[in-house]
């Protein structure tokens, strides 16, 4: 698989507070991970969306990190709120993590990232055109 990083992608996260580098550096090899798992993505775009650090395939949707002064100690991995990903993420794992709307999974700085599972919902967000038509999207 071919990895295309926009180099201010690096800079933008260096930006961070150390702390907060240091779990969206996780997040990223998380998503490169998980991508580099999948069949058929031959390559994984990383580049600024919106100012934040963000994974496209050819056949998935946007994953977005992103960190905001205004709230200091959480960080969130954003999908996007037109599809089932959140909804279904939800229904799989209701207590596991902390959700905002339809568009993100959040994170306090201090939790544990739950590693497997987490590598699964990027998954299928990266291949969300191939599976968005089966039930729970083939988890």
């Amino acid at each position: 698989m071919q990895f295309n990083s926009n180099p201010n992608v690096l800079h933008t996260i260096e930006k961070y507070p150390p702390e907060i580098q240091q779990r969206i550096m996780e997040l990223r090899q998380l998503i490169i991970e998980a991508s580099e798992a999948l069949e058929g993505v031959e390559q994984l775009i990383e580049d600024l969306k919106w100012g934040e650090p963000s994974y496209l395939t050819k056949i998935g949707s946007t994953v977005r990190m992103g960190w905001k002064e205004t709230n200091p100690d959480y960080y969130c991995l954003y999908f996007h709120c037109q599809t089932k990903l959140v909804e279904t993420f939800r229904t799989l794992f209701p207590n596991l993590f902390t959700y905002e709307g339809k568009r993100a999974i959040v994170f306090h700085m201090n939790d544990d990232i739950p590693k497997n599972e987490i590598k699964l919902c990027v998954s299928k967000a990266l291949e969300y055109h191939r599976v968005k038509h089966l039930p729970l999207l083939g988890i």
